[in-house]
């Protein structure tokens, strides 16, 4: 198949102690050992940005600590010296035959900066406060001052170790829905990446940046060089202060692969597989209608605890578009005729009127939405199962808006 300010307590005129580097490994750290970015696939040290700690720059932002990585970005907690606050830099990788993501998402931002309007969808997105670009040994790299957050749905996920509960489940729905509503009503934005590591709750106690800063400063985490020039520092987390409860309110984050208008063009490479859209697979042109597809996957991992389309990967690992298909006829029935017709691709899992023909490579496993939702019972479960079938449909036109979620009784 073609196939997340205020200002702080102390002063910020005395510049921090930068940390003093030596030939020294930090908790014995050796050369050979790899941490962070250098386990990702196809990982080059050229490609990313020197960051030190202690470093300013712009003139204005100076970095504290290493807070996250990525195969295209670092992200850095960091001074900002001319607001008297914090920001988060997210400092790009330089991949001299590809765009930057952090490029892309930077033109998101300057775009959505321009729309003035008062839709409240508009606040629950992390919001950029500068942007600008640095010299590397290799390149060019882009640089985002985000606003700072306190963690993703991930990892609060990760700390609870359970499911959403039905209230906690409503009211982050329908705060993703008002942004989702503004980016494709307001914005004519697609997300295309919606998952948990991309919903961040926001800082309710901004103590824990200052706590951050003053920890690594006194008692530094552990870095080491790689080919005894490329610094590499180990990420250390926000701590959460004593007494402090919350864990802040969610928001949408990570426009790295979104993209600027009401219909694209076919392609394969968005959307997580185990979120994609069938008119994703099947290579056919695609509008905001995929982020209300992926969103029904999205509840289903906060709400279930587990992936709706998990069992679509091959032996090796590798995504089995048959097996996928297969699933989703299982789950929401066959495709209609008019979906079968638009693209010629179809043909290899469908006759005209819709019905499987790919037997030999996947076969209809027999399993339904009401069998794998195990939490709820009675009108509850079929008001579900109602809410999640309207945004699980072959034809995209179908599927509910965000606007028209938010108004689902389910949801109300």
């Amino acid at each position: 198949m073609k196939s997340l300010l205020n200002v702080w307590k102390n002063s910020l005129h005395q510049k921090p102690p930068s940390r003093k580097h030596t030939n020294v490994l930090h908790f014995n750290i050796t050369t050979e050992t790899r941490i962070e970015e250098e386990t990702l696939p196809h990982y080059r040290p050229e490609n990313y940005y020197p960051v030190k700690i202690g470093d300013i720059y712009n003139d204005r932002y100076q970095i504290t600590g290493k807070i996250g990585y990525g195969a295209y970005s670092t992200s850095w907690l960091c001074r900002d010296l001319q607001n008297r606050s914090f920001a988060v830099l997210k400092v790009s990788t330089f991949l001299s035959n590809f765009p930057s993501a952090t490029d892309r998402e930077r033109r998101i931002y300057e775009y959505l900066a321009k729309i003035n309007s008062p839709h409240v969808g508009q606040s629950l997105i992390r919001q950029m406060y500068d942007s600008f670009d640095i010299e590397g040994p290799a390149g060019r790299h882009c640089c985002l001052a985000l606003q700072p957050m306190r963690m993703t749905l991930l990892e609060m996920m990760g700390l609870n170790t359970k499911p959403f509960d039905v209230p906690l489940l409503k009211m982050t729905l329908k705060r993703l829905l008002l942004a989702l509503d503004f980016l494709h009503t307001e914005a004519s934005i697609i997300h295309t990446d919606l998952k948990t590591d991309n919903l961040m709750l926001t800082l309710e106690n901004v103590d824990v940046l200052e706590a951050f800063a003053e920890a690594e400063s006194e008692n530094p985490g552990p870095w080491k060089t790689n080919n005894g020039s490329f610094l590499i520092y180990r990420s250390r987390k926000l701590c959460r202060p004593a007494g402090d409860k919350g864990y802040g309110l969610p928001v949408l984050c990570d426009l790295e692969e979104a993209r600027i208008g009401k219909t694209q063009e076919s392609g394969p490479f968005i959307q997580p597989h185990i979120y994609r859209a069938p008119e994703v697979i099947f290579e056919m042109p695609w509008d905001s209608s995929i982020d209300i597809w992926n969103l029904a996957g999205l509840i289903w991992d906060l709400f279930e605890g587990k992936h709706l389309f998990g069992d679509i990967f091959d032996i090796n690992g590798s995504h089995d578009p048959f097996k996928h298909l297969a699933l989703m006829v299982a789950l929401i029935g066959p495709p209609p005729a008019d979906f079968v017709r638009r693209s010629e691709t179809t043909e290899q899992c469908f006759d005209l009127g819709g019905s499987w023909i790919a037997h030999e490579e996947a076969a209809v496993p027999s399993v339904s939405l009401e069998s794998l939702e195990k939490r709820l019972s009675g009108q509850e479960k079929k008001e579900f199962i109602k809410f999640m079938r309207s945004m699980l449909k072959w034809l995209p036109e179908e599927r509910k808006t965000a606007r028209q979620l938010l108004e689902d009784p389910w949801l109300l």
